[in-house]
């Protein structure tokens, strides 16, 4: 079996665990499937994230423990040898968020997040990539080639003919409006390589969601981190970049759905980028979890060496690096009260798989006077494109259902805080209701605001 993404820091699991029950095939991916223990923690219904797809249906097949038993089944032979290929693996497998949930509450951290990614490749390999995922993982780059991109989607939008059209031929669902592009991406000042050496330089890396769809995002992020003092230098391509006029990607949308070979040419462009700030120890700033999580954890898995180990200890969110420094009292950050009334705060699953959590809440009671409360929900099931597909666009909104858009509906004046992108869609989505990243809070609140 030729694995796609790298297993090998799961060599040692199960050793000396006889209830590992390791599968026969697989090698180090079996190991990592076969940590699970199956003591039905992802079964169960406590606060916390896990597991999103069995709390909507009820059905234990659903939980990380139901698609291990499958997984196991199919590494043992027992499905047969196109197994990858099958219904049955894809039935396990289908519904799975990749919202990282179990691997920070699971009892032996099952990242089954991973362990889709490297089904998807393996089934990629087998059946060949659908359009509809070529177009979804591809979008990056549409976006910057073809400019003609952001007036189809808006035509789609606003013509129910062309988004049923969609659903037939594509399989995206034509009762969910797609996140729209803005008229023009973000412009980034200019990069330097002096700039990464003063002592308060941060590298902002600008994602392709808030590079294309919220560029105020970025330029509030700019504007923040240049009150607080520091030095900011927004991520460009490297001058030997292979693409120097494509805005750089963490692959996000490659690895979400298995292809894997075109997230490792992403990720090798932003190596090559950050080379002068891994070696300078410059911190890297984000601002879209799902992206930063990508480069701290799931770019381990693709090979890349030591740069990549490297890039997962200087990368932080905004919200992280923002409360990191003021706790060592290095921000000269000064807020004002913002206008009176309660915030709603919605986590992304990938925020609270990271902890970060605990960073956001930091940086909230930062604001004088800030009113704000945390909603206890799990995945919000746009997950991404999953939302957005046609066979998966009533159970992601039965996800929304649970707890997010009940929560929110209870409180209808209160403002709303959700730092991803694909979450704020939802909302948008669920209750018509626009929900805002905290750069664009903190900018909000800033005594003296200064130009980017």
């Amino acid at each position: 079996m030729k694995l796609h993404l790298d297993w090998s820091s799961y060599e040692t699991a199960g050793q000396g665990d006889a209830y590992a029950g390791i599968p026969a095939t697989g090698g180090d991916f079996a190991k990592a499937v076969a940590v699970c223990i199956s003591d039905k923690q992802c079964q169960r219904k406590p606060k916390g994230v896990m597991c999103p797809s069995f709390r909507a249906t009820d059905d234990v097949a659903q939980s990380s423990g139901g698609r291990v038993q499958v997984l196991k089944a199919a590494l043992n032979g027992e499905l047969g040898e196109n197994a990858f290929a099958g219904l049955q693996l894809a039935a396990a497998l289908e519904l799975c968020v990749g919202c990282k949930g179990c691997k920070r509450e699971c009892a032996n951290q099952v990242d089954m997040a991973a362990i889709k990614i490297e089904y998807q490749a393996q089934r990629n390999a087998l059946s060949g990539v659908s359009l509809r995922e070529r177009l979804i993982a591809d979008l990056p780059q549409r976006l910057h080639h073809h400019a003609f991109m952001r007036s189809i989607i808006r035509w789609r939008n606003r013509s129910p003919w062309l988004a049923k059209l969609g659903e037939t031929f594509l399989g995206i669902s034509a009762k969910r409006k797609l996140p729209e592009p803005s008229a023009a991406p973000y412009v980034a000042p200019a990069f330097s390589t002096e700039a990464i050496k003063d002592d308060r330089a941060v590298i902002l890396f600008v994602d392709t969601f808030s590079n294309h769809f919220e560029p105020e995002v970025a330029q509030a992020a700019h504007q923040v981190l240049s009150a607080a003092g520091y030095c900011v230098t927004t991520l460009q391509p490297a001058v030997d970049d292979n693409e120097p006029e494509r805005a750089l990607c963490c692959g996000r949308t490659y690895l979400s759905l298995g292809q894997v070979e075109q997230a490792k040419r992403e990720a090798r462009r932003m190596q090559l980028a950050l080379r002068p700030a891994l070696a300078a120890g410059t911190p890297i700033v984000g601002l879209e979890p799902s992206c930063i999580l990508s480069l701290r954890d799931d770019h381990l898995k693709l090979g890349l060496g030591e740069e990549a180990v490297a890039l997962s200890k200087q990368v932080y969110l905004f919200e992280e690096f923002i409360a990191r420094e003021n706790d060592r009292k290095r921000l000269t950050l000064d807020l004002k009260p913002l206008p009176p009334g309660k915030t709603l705060v919605h986590g992304h699953c990938h925020q609270k798989a990271v902890g970060a959590m605990k960073s956001l809440r930091k940086v909230l009671r930062m604001i004088p006077e800030f009113d704000f409360e945390f909603i206890e929900a799990s995945c919000c099931g746009m997950a991404g494109s999953f939302g957005l597909e046609a066979e998966h666009a009533d159970i992601s909104m039965q996800m929304a259902e649970l707890d997010l858009l009940p929560a929110l509906r209870a409180a209808p004046d209160a403002a709303i805080l959700a730092n991803g992108f694909s979450c704020r869609h939802q909302i948008r989505e669920g209750v018509e209701r626009n929900a805002q990243h905290v750069a664009l809070l903190l900018r909000d609140a800033l005594k003296e605001k200064t130009p980017c």
